[in-house]
Order: C-alpha cells, then structure tokens, then sequence
C-alpha cells in the first residue's frame, strides 16, 4: 500500500476518493505529529549529550552508549525533516488545487447566470431601446434648449435699429459739448489796468560813479 494510501485508507476499487479539504486537514494532523515528534527527539538528544558529558571520565561506558542514542535519534530527527518537507509540498499542491477547484467553479456558476441573463434578452429589442433611449435624450436636449432662450414676450426689436438710436444719441450728446466748448469763446476777459505800477527810482549816474569811487578807495587804505 502506498504512503498516500497508509495516510488516507483506501475504499479499494469502487471506494469514494478522499476530498481536498480531508486530504488537507489530515496532512495538517500529521505535520502536527511529526513536530511534536521532532520536540521530543531534540529533547532526547540534549539529555543523551548532557548524559555523555558527564560520565565522560568516570564512566566511558555509559558515555559511548549515551552518544550512539544520540546518534540515533539525529537519523530519526533527520528522517523526520525529510518527511515532514513532503508532507508540506503535499499539503501546499492540494491546497492549490482546492483553491482552483472553487474557481473554476465559481467561474462556471458566473458564466451559467450570465447566461440565464442574456437568455432573456433579445439583441433586436436591445437595438430597438437604445435608440428610444437616444431618441429621449435628443427630445430632451432640444426642450432644454428652447427653455434656455430669453424670450420678449411679443416683444421683438431689430437690433440695427437700436444701434442707429444709439449712434444718434451719442452724436447729440457730442454736438452739445462741443457747443459748450465753443460758447465760452464770447465771455469778456478782464480789462487791462490803464495805470503804471509805480517803479523804483533810479539813481543818477553821477552818484553811481561817486560810490563805485568811495569803495575803491576804502579797499586802497586797508
């Protein structure tokens, strides 16, 4: 029989094959065994050397027969990791092929209501609502339209005319301030006093020489 057998049972030719989540859960127990396993062999072979160590000089005997325990137990413990890496890349290979498994599924029910669905529609009734649809919305732009435009109410006025009143009343208005501008040219400017200020009188030239004299002089003495 088999590893995989020995691990699971066998229901023989017509038996019922394990599913992935028993396989899963099984792999898991005996990961669980095996490292409690390992926890007691580790044990084990501290006491076996700590055994050795000290009957190392009074007891040779019983130290030789403390290592070949120890030795022992190493090979299972190394037998163990051997098989407790199997073990992980089992459980991890089913654990992939479960998580597959559930999406293809999925994937399957998704496609067969996807299905259901369009089972129900017709392409010639989709085609026909689609453009009612835009039909609608083309309606309903040009209503939006019309009610955005201002409206007189009757009120209808030819804007080149309203641009002729303007231009004439801007003319009127420049007409005005240009006679304002020439109506002051007829306002009467102060007259001219017909009197002379009064000027300061001059001196004579004699006396200027006289002066001009009298300073040289006094520069001369000093």
């Amino acid at each position: 029989m088999s590893l995989f057998g020995k691990l699971f049972g066998s229901g023989g030719k017509g038996g019922k094959a394990p599913s992935a989540q028993e396989a899963i859960q099984r792999l898991r127990e005996t990961e669980e065994m095996l490292t409690k396993k390992q926890e007691f062999l580790e044990k084990k072979i501290d006491q076996e050397l700590l055994t050795a160590k000290r009957n190392g000089t009074k007891n040779k005997r019983a130290a030789l027969q403390a290592l070949k325990r120890k030795k022992r137990y190493e090979k299972q413990l190394a037998q163990i990791d051997g098989t407790l890496s199997t073990i992980e890349f089992q459980r991890e290979a089913l654990e992939n092929a479960n998580t597959n498994t559930e999406v293809i599924k999925n994937m399957g029910f998704a496609a067969k209501a996807m299905k259901a669905a369009h089972d129900n529609m017709d392409i010639d009734k989709v085609d026909e609502l689609m453009q009612d649809i835009t039909e609608q919305q083309e309606l309903a732009q040009e209503i939006s339209d019309a009610i955005s435009k201002p409206v007189g109410f009757g009120e209808e006025f030819d804007e080149d005319e309203l641009l002729a009143e303007l231009e004439e009343l801007e003319q009127e208005e420049l007409d005005k301030n240009l006679l304002e501008i020439g109506g002051t040219e007829n306002v009467p400017l102060p007259n001219v006093p017909s009197t002379s200020l009064p000027s300061r009188p001059a001196k004579k030239k004699e006396e200027e020489d006289e002066d001009d004299m009298k300073d040289l002089e006094a520069w001369a003495a000093n």
